[in-house]
């Protein structure tokens, strides 16, 4: 039986939560929802905003770190920081889904609604920062949720942390899907006078109402493209990564992606093909039965054609890639259409050299003092 549609939301409804729940503490009321923070998504209907039956919840998060360490082979980056957890974009596809089970909440509708907040990130970052321990390098910014997810507009983390990194001129490579980036502007360019900052759109679909159907609450495919041009010519290194590639819904739409992106001012692009980690693969299956029952079948089989016959696979160096004819030919398209509109032409690196943590700056030896972006990763993650 499918479920019938909830507006304004990607899920519509919770799975059963694989561990045992806990206690979480609601966030103060000056940071309710008293304001509309989709204000910033340009080209988003307000009527969705007044007329949804389920409202976002906001609760403390007090995380004593924000650095988040990755040693995963499939990925290019080792640090990451993310001010939520959570992310009220909901994305269907969104292989983060799973990790809300930790806190007690639902992969579901819950991590679109219940979005926990590390209120001292920027506190907390600088605390790193300035640690004898940390060794300067490259913070991805959204590795795991958007950083500049509605609430973003609010309550201004991501915006504070960006001036922490450029108080002690630490490199960020940041992702998002939402235009409200560009409110940082004056940040972003003073960091990429110091070859301290990229930033990449993903853009998974030019469609318009797919990506509503998909993404419901992040910014426009055109507004997207539009950041991307802003970015550039501010002398922001800007970038775009595709991701995910749905087989058999989206594959075909990455040259007219690169060709735009490229056009507007891009200079480095990325992909991934669709991942579908635990309860991800019943929700994005339930997703695809009532939004697209006529592609339905074609999609799973070409799903099932790049994991093995699988609708997930685990293994480092075929998460992300996949396997087999079809995802071979994907990469093929994808390098193609990069060589044919000149992207990833030229490496862009972040230096680590300025890194200035005042009183430990004997510490580090600079001789070696660039970091590759992240992004040229053939099959980097979203």
């Amino acid at each position: 039986m499918i479920k019938q549609k909830i507006k304004g939301r990607g899920a519509d409804y919770n799975p059963k939560n694989r561990f045992e729940r806990l206690h979480v503490e609601d966030f103060p009321d000056d940071i309710a929802e008293d304001s509309n923070p989709y204000a910033a998504l340009e080209g988003f209907e307000e009527e969705s905003w007044l007329k949804r039956k389920i409202p976002t919840q906001y609760f403390k998060d007090d995380s004593k770190s924000v650095i988040a360490k990755n040693d995963s082979e499939d990925l290019g980056f080792e640090n990451s920081f993310n001010p939520y957890r959570g992310c009220e974009h909901g994305c269907i596809y969104c292989y983060a889904r799973p990790s809300h089970e930790y806190l007690s909440f639902s992969s579901g509708l819950d991590f679109e609604t219940k979005i926990m907040v590390k209120q001292d990130a920027p506190e907390l970052l600088e605390a790193e920062l300035k640690k004898k321990s940390y060794v300067p390098d490259i913070i991805m910014f959204s590795g795991n949720t958007d950083c500049y997810q509605p609430v973003e507009k609010k309550l201004k983390l991501t915006r504070g942390a960006l001036k922490v990194c450029l108080k002690y001129r630490n490199p960020v490579s940041l992702i998002t899907k939402n235009s409200l980036v560009l409110r940082d502007i004056d940040v972003l360019k003073e960091m990429a006078e110091l070859n301290l900052v990229s930033v990449c759109l993903s853009i998974t679909t030019l469609d318009r109402d797919l990506a509503r159907r998909m993404e419901p609450r992040t910014a426009s495919p055109e507004k997207r493209l539009e950041t991307i041009e802003i970015l550039a010519k501010n002398n922001i290194p800007a970038g775009v990564n595709i991701a995910p590639v749905i087989p058999g819904l989206t594959d075909e739409e990455i040259p007219e992606i690169l060709k735009l992106t490229s056009a507007r001012g891009a200079i480095f692009a990325g992909h991934a093909m669709l991942r579908l980690p635990y309860s991800v693969k019943d929700l994005f299956l339930e997703w695809l039965r009532k939004e697209f029952p006529e592609k339905e079948s074609k999609i799973i089989n070409r799903i099932k054609d790049i994991r093995g016959g699988k609708l997930n696979s685990y293994e480092w160096g075929e998460r992300l890639a996949g396997k087999g004819e079809f995802a071979e030919a994907v990469h093929s398209l994808f390098k193609m259409s990069c060589k044919k509109y000149h992207l990833n032409e030229k490496e862009v690196k972040l230096t680590t050299s300025l890194f200035n943590p005042k009183d430990q700056m004997e510490m580090f030896d600079n001789s070696d003092s660039t970091s590759s972006l992240p992004w040229y990763k053939q099959n980097s993650s979203c």
